[in-house]
């Protein structure tokens, strides 16, 4: 120590500049002492001259104390940074997000000014065809009065001029020279006065504009609406008793509430919901979500099998509070089902449960193999073919192949809904929750598939229909995006048409004149467009009655331009005019030949026989074109599970997506 003092004279500098540094565990409040021991109470370092000032209280070695506070720092920064990966999927996200809703403000404001330049033309076009209707009117009518007045003028004028020529004569001496003259005025005048000249108005002058404004100037102040929600997914929150247990066959119904970010209630509707009920294998079934546009919407379904199962409620596709949740399916006993005789007549009014995929492994109503336990049909040769052998069970075409599993790879299926088949040798299927169509070859070879997921232009979120228009071009039906794509052979992105008039679009089919028809599951409606999306008519709506439609799922068209709908929760299929008129129902709800427990996929042949995919019954049913039930397509020897939809191959076979197996099935098929 003494050989660190200085003398007095020492300067400050000198002193600074030749003090040791203080070690790096020297006690703040002692100078040149060494802290060994800690504090925990005051949490400070302590040398031996502190121990009186913190006698009472609890010390550890310094040593120890900054060993746990180091492994202390470490955990926290561990927790923080693990942080990291959530923070980075987070902002990705919702960078995704800002950036579908920066594409779709551009997109709606396309169609916004599409719509408008649209009325402007069509206000251009009323105002032609008023101005000439005007001028053709006042043309009839002019031409009609201008030639009663030159008839009257040349009346006039002859009989002026007749009396001045007798005015004159008889002004003059009377004499056997002028008698001639007199004896001809007389005569001219006897005819001017029998002269049928028209002296009342053969025409009027009313010509009117009716033009009224009011109503249209209300239509447009209130032409149309950006509809949007609050609602986030992760605070809203769904109840009742279909979130943890149902019965097989019965509805089942879950109350969804949505709720903005601070967790208010969100008063409007119009949310994008969706809802699946689903296996570890796949899922099962979709169901219908009821808009109540306040903010709360229903979901109900029916289960056609017992088990556990999970019920996912997913809001802007991300899972509500407690989604997934835990399903149990139980199955009633028969004299419960007696003792409650309005459980059919609820079943078909309550439950518009929309079938996604499944399997129906247990169920007894779709686990029949066609044929099995009904009465046997006689069948047509005629239309379909050359009789074989007389047996009882249903046309013996077999399964030629399949294709699928489920997976998100080429090959592989999630939910696959519609099918279509093109003249040059090519099968496409609607993969829904792969977000993408996937093409193949008629011997079921991969080529191709296309499709990115998203909720702007040239995006698929959830296609559910596809169809191949004569252009080349292919069509597809987007549920969730409530509109139609078109896209080339090569599935680059063209068009969509649509939007803003679809609710829920299904099944997509091209006419003879090229059209596209638009099924609307949700609007139960029937839309015909031209393929630059300018609407040509629409007809149906919801209910029961012959020109409505409960759910109604897929389209074909037939050589006479007859639109062929299956209606869902109505089990039967119609035919109408382009028009929207009627031509012919057939089916009703049931197990026996020629009737449904809900159709969905169909097709036409070149005989005009229908083809028609029985969903809830698992088969395939053919009739003829007067909806006369004529036979099964075989299928027991590996049995569809929630069919949805058919085609027609170009080589003559019947082309099934069978979503309850994640695979397509292509069987041979008799014309």
């Amino acid at each position: 120590m003494e050989a660190h003092q200085h003398s007095p004279d020492s300067s400050s500098e000198e002193c600074t500049v030749l003090e040791a540094p203080p070690g790096k565990n020297a006690c703040p409040q002692h100078a040149g002492k060494v802290a060994d021991l800690y504090c925990s109470a005051c949490e400070c370092g302590l040398c031996e001259d502190c121990l009186s000032e913190h006698e009472e209280h609890p010390k550890v070695a310094l040593s120890q104390a900054l060993e746990q506070h180091r492994s202390s720092l470490q955990e926290k920064l561990g927790t923080v940074q693990n942080r990291l990966p959530q923070i980075s999927d987070t902002l990705s996200f919702v960078k995704e997000i800002l950036q579908q809703l920066t594409n779709q403000r551009a997109s709606i404001e396309e169609d916004i000014q599409s719509s408008f330049e649209d009325l402007h033309k069509q206000l251009d076009v009323r105002k032609s065809v008023l101005l000439m209707e005007l001028e053709v009117t006042y043309g009839l009518k002019q031409k009609v009065l201008q030639a009663q007045v030159d008839n009257l003028i040349r009346g006039e004028g002859d009989i002026t001029a007749t009396c001045t020529q007798s005015e004159e004569a008889l002004a003059g001496e009377a004499c056997v020279a002028s008698l001639q003259v007199e004896q001809e005025l007389q005569e001219r005048l006897g005819e001017l006065a029998c002269l049928g000249l028209p002296c009342q108005p053969e025409e009027n002058d009313q010509l009117d504009l009716v033009m009224e404004t009011d109503g249209l100037r209300k239509s447009i102040h209130n032409l149309g609406t950006i509809v949007t929600t609050s609602a986030v997914a992760s605070q809203s929150e769904a109840m009742g008793a279909g979130l943890e247990q149902c019965i097989v066959g019965h509805p089942a119904s879950v109350t969804i509430v949505t709720r903005d970010k601070s967790g208010g209630a969100c008063k409007s509707g119009n949310a994008i919901l969706s809802a699946e009920v689903f296996t570890p294998d796949g899922s099962i079934v979709d169901g219908e979500i009821v808009d109540h546009k306040n903010g709360t919407y229903e979901f109900v379904y029916i289960v056609p099998k017992e088990g556990d199962f999970s019920l996912a409620l997913r809001l802007y596709d991300q899972h509500i509070k407690g989604s997934p949740f835990k399903l149990t399916v139980s199955r009633v006993s028969e004299t419960e089902v007696e003792v409650s005789p309005s459980t059919t007549t609820a079943t078909n009014s309550a439950a518009y449960a929309t079938p996604s995929t499944g399997s129906s492994e247990g169920a007894k109503r779709r686990g029949k193999s066609p044929g099995q336990k009904k009465k046997g049909s006689k069948r047509a040769s005629s239309a379909l073919g050359t009789p074989r052998r007389k047996t009882q069970n249903p046309i013996e075409d077999d399964l030629i192949f399949r294709i699928g599993t489920k997976g998100r790879n080429k090959g592989e299926f999630t939910n696959l809904q519609g099918v279509a088949a093109s003249s040059s040798g090519r099968i496409l299927i609607a993969d829904s929750n792969n977000q993408c169509v996937q093409i193949f070859s008629n011997e079921g070879e991969f080529k191709s598939r296309f499709g990115v997921r998203g909720r702007s232009p040239g995006q698929l979120q959830r296609p559910t229909g596809v169809a191949v228009h004569p252009s080349g071009d292919i069509i597809i039906a987007d549920y969730d995006n409530k509109w139609v794509s078109i896209f080339s052979c090569e599935g680059k992105f063209k068009a969509k048409l649509g939007s803003g008039r679809l609710m829920g679009p299904k099944g997509v089919s091209v006419d003879q004149n090229g059209h596209v028809i638009v099924v609307d599951n949700k609007a139960c409606t029937v839309f015909i467009f031209q393929l630059t999306g300018k609407l040509i008519a629409k007809f149906g709506s919801r209910g029961n009655g012959d020109k409505q439609f409960a759910g109604p799922h897929f389209a074909a068209v037939n050589k006479n331009n007859e639109i062929i709908v299956t209606d869902f929760h109505n089990h039967s299929v119609k035919v109408f005019t382009p028009e929207g008129e009627l031509v012919l129902k057939f089916g009703s709800n049931g197990e026996g030949n020629g009737q449904f427990n809900a159709p969905t996929g169909v097709a036409v042949d070149i005989n005009g026989n229908i083809i028609v995919a029985d969903w809830g019954n698992s088969r395939i049913q053919v009739f003829d074109g007067s909806g006369s039930f004529l036979s099964y397509i075989n299928t027991s020897a590996d049995p569809l599970y929630g069919p949805q939809g058919l085609a027609l191959t170009s080589d003559g076979h019947v082309v099934v997506a069978d979503s309850g197996n994640h695979c397509f099935k292509v069987y041979r098929y008799l014309q």
